[in-house]
């Protein structure tokens, strides 16, 4: 049975001189504030649109891995997944940089990038992103 999640986001003014906020459907979190100026310049208090997509990259990465892992009959014990995406003005986004790493006893550095790079194709984020470059760094603890 397919899933549907939703965010809203509630925006005043024009592009460059407006704000907003984004929440969650399904999160007792709150609104989280949106603005040209951290979209297009950074902020380490506002967050964009590109670190939205970033979390949901790093997430069905990290799942997918996780499943592929498991079914190789090793499943993690841990995987920690950073996705960085990248937004120029102007031109869009260009990027997702997907940096694993994970603590796997019995697997082979070799079999893990293999399995890594199976994830990277198999998720669903990644294939939505089909338009832009993903890359990835794999390694074992």
């Amino acid at each position: 049975m397919p899933v549907t999640s939703e965010a809203a986001t509630t925006w005043t003014g024009s592009l460059t001189e407006g704000s907003g906020t984004v929440a969650f459907s399904t999160s007792n979190l709150g609104t989280f504030p949106i603005d040209w100026k951290s979209r297009s310049e950074g902020s380490e208090t506002t967050t964009t649109p590109e670190e939205l997509i970033a979390a949901a990259h790093a997430s069905c990465f990290s799942m997918a891995l996780s499943n592929a892992l498991a079914e190789n009959g090793t499943p993690p014990e841990l995987v920690n997944t950073t996705a960085s995406v990248t937004f120029k003005p102007g031109t869009g986004i260009t990027g997702s940089h997907l940096n694993v790493h994970a603590t796997v006893p019995g697997l082979t550095p070799e079999k893990f990038q293999e399995l890594a790079d199976g994830a990277k194709t198999g998720c669903p984020v990644s294939q939505a992103l089909a338009g832009i470059e993903i890359s990835l760094e794999a390694s074992l603890a």
